[in-house]
Order: structure tokens, then C-alpha cells, then sequence
């Protein structure tokens, strides 16, 4: 089972900063371009009426000053059970959402 600071490494990698944040406080400043993520629900799967297989997952927001950013690309080529969720714009910054099974 990967860790979710294996997790957190990869981001940093694709990102190409530390400017990775897991379940940030209100209080933290955060330094664009960012990613920030956190754990979901996950997946499971039943038999036997038990959970035969979880996995987890989590939520990531990329976060730019660029609409053009490629980090969109990246993060996509990099995990293999991953889904982009959404695009929106929110006080001039870019932000695309995505669901990653970890």
C-alpha cells in the first residue's frame, strides 16, 4: 500500500516545488503555482458482504496564476487511476480539480 508521503513526494516532483499542501489551515499563505490535496472517501469493493478491496483516494486542486499552466498534463501522465473532476476560475486564479485512487 503506498503511503500518502510517497503521495506527497510525487506531487512535489510533478510540481517542481514544495509547494504542496495537505489539508492546509486557513492560516497558511499559500505560494502559486500550488497543489493541494486531501484524503476522500475512497473505492471499495464487496464479497461476502465485507470489503474484499479498498483503495484510497484523494482529492487534488492545482492552483495557478496561468491558465496555460501545464501542471493539468503532468498530474494526468503521472498516476494511472486518476479523474479530472473540474475547471473554474476563482479570485483570477485557475484551478482544476481532480480525484486520484492512491
Amino acid at each position: 500500500m503506498k503511503s500518502r508521503l510517497e503521495l506527497h513526494e510525487k506531487l512535489c516532483d510533478i510540481l517542481g516545488s514544495s509547494n504542496v499542501y495537505y489539508d492546509p489551515p486557513e492560516s497558511i499563505k499559500l505560494k502559486y503555482p500550488c497543489i493541494i490535496y486531501h484524503q476522500s472517501s475512497g473505492d471499495h469493493v464487496y464479497s461476502g458482504n465485507k470489503t474484499y478491496l479498498y483503495t484510497k483516494s484523494y482529492e487534488i486542486t492545482t492552483i495557478g496564476k496561468r491558465a496555460d499552466d501545464d501542471i493539468l498534463e503532468r498530474i494526468v501522465s503521472e498516476f494511472e487511476m486518476i479523474r479530472h473532476g473540474s475547471t473554474y476560475t476563482a479570485d483570477n486564479l485557475y484551478h482544476n480539480t481532480f480525484t486520484l485512487y492512491w
